[in-house]
C-alpha cells in the first residue's frame, strides 16, 4: 500500500529529531539535552518539534527506544544454545539485563515511567520509522515478543513456552512474571538511585541468580 505523502513527511521529520536527540544523549548526556540543541542538529526550528512531539520528554522517550536496537540484535546470540524453554527464559533475561543495566535511565524511561502508559502506540510508530531495527533475521520468532507493549506482556511469551513444556503450572504464570520483573526493577532502581558500585556483569549475575532462586519453588518435579 502506497503511503500518504503527509505520513511520509511526518515520519521523515520525526526520524531527524529522534536521531538528533539520540546522538546528543550519547555525546553530551541526557541531562544536557535541550530543545534548542536537538532542533539545531535536526535542522529545524524549535517550534517544529512541537508539531511532532508533545514535549522534550516525549522526544527523549522515542530516542530511548534506540537503545532497544542492540538488545534485539543480541538476543539470538544469547538464546541460540538454550537447552529448554526455561534456559531460554533465563537467557532472554540475561540479555535484557545486560543492555538495561548499561543504559539504566533509558530503560527505566521506556518501561517504568509515564511513557510506558502509551508504549504500544509509540513502539509501533517508532518501528514504522525505523523498521530495520525490529526485523531479526536470525530468530524471527523473537519478533512478536519485541512488539509487545509492556514488560509484563513481553515476559509472558517465553513463560508460556515453559508452561507448554510442563516446567511451570499455568496458574502460577502471573506470579512468576511479577517476581522476575520486580527483581529486575529493584536492581535497575538501585543502579540509578543508590550509587551502586557493582559492574554491569556483576549486577546481571546477581539479578539472574535471584530470578533463578525465586522461580525454583514453582518448578514442577
Amino acid at each position: 500500500m502506497k503511503l500518504d505523502k503527509k505520513l511520509i513527511q511526518k515520519r521523515r521529520i520525526m526520524k531527524y529529531f529522534i536521531e538528533a536527540a539520540h546522538e546528543l544523549i550519547q555525546t553530551e548526556g541526557l541531562e544536557m539535552l535541550t530543545i534548542r540543541k536537538v532542533s539545531d542538529l535536526a535542522g529545524y526550528n524549535s517550534a517544529t518539534l512541537y508539531n511532532y512531539f508533545e514535549n522534550l520528554d516525549n522526544l527523549v522517550a522515542y530516542a530511548s527506544l534506540k537503545y532497544l536496537k542492540s538488545y534485539s540484535a543480541d538476543l539470538p546470540k544469547y538464546t541460540k544454545d538454550a537447552t529448554d524453554p526455561l534456559d531460554n527464559y533465563f537467557k532472554i533475561w540475561e540479555c535484557f539485563c545486560t543492555h538495561a543495566f548499561s543504559n539504566p535511565k533509558q530503560y527505566h524511561k521506556i518501561f517504568f515511567e509515564k511513557f510506558s502508559n502509551h508504549f504500544d502506540e509509540s513502539l509501533k510508530e517508532y518501528y514504522s520509522i525505523f523498521p530495520k531495527e525490529l526485523t531479526n533475521r536470525e530468530k524471527k520468532e523473537l519478533n512478536p515478543m519485541l512488539l509487545k507493549d509492556n514488560i509484563s506482556e513481553r515476559n509472558m511469551i517465553p513463560l508460556v513456552a515453559c508452561i507448554e513444556e510442563g516446567i511451570f503450572e499455568e496458574a502460577d504464570i502471573f506470579q512468576i512474571s511479577d517476581i522476575s520483573i520486580l527483581i529486575f526493577q529493584g536492581m535497575l532502581d538501585r543502579i540509578i538511585n543508590v550509587g551502586w558500585d557493582k559492574s554491569v556483569e556483576e549486577s546481571v549475575d546477581i539479578t539472574i541468580s535471584n530470578i533463578k532462586a525465586s522461580l525454583k519453588s514453582f518448578q514442577k518435579l
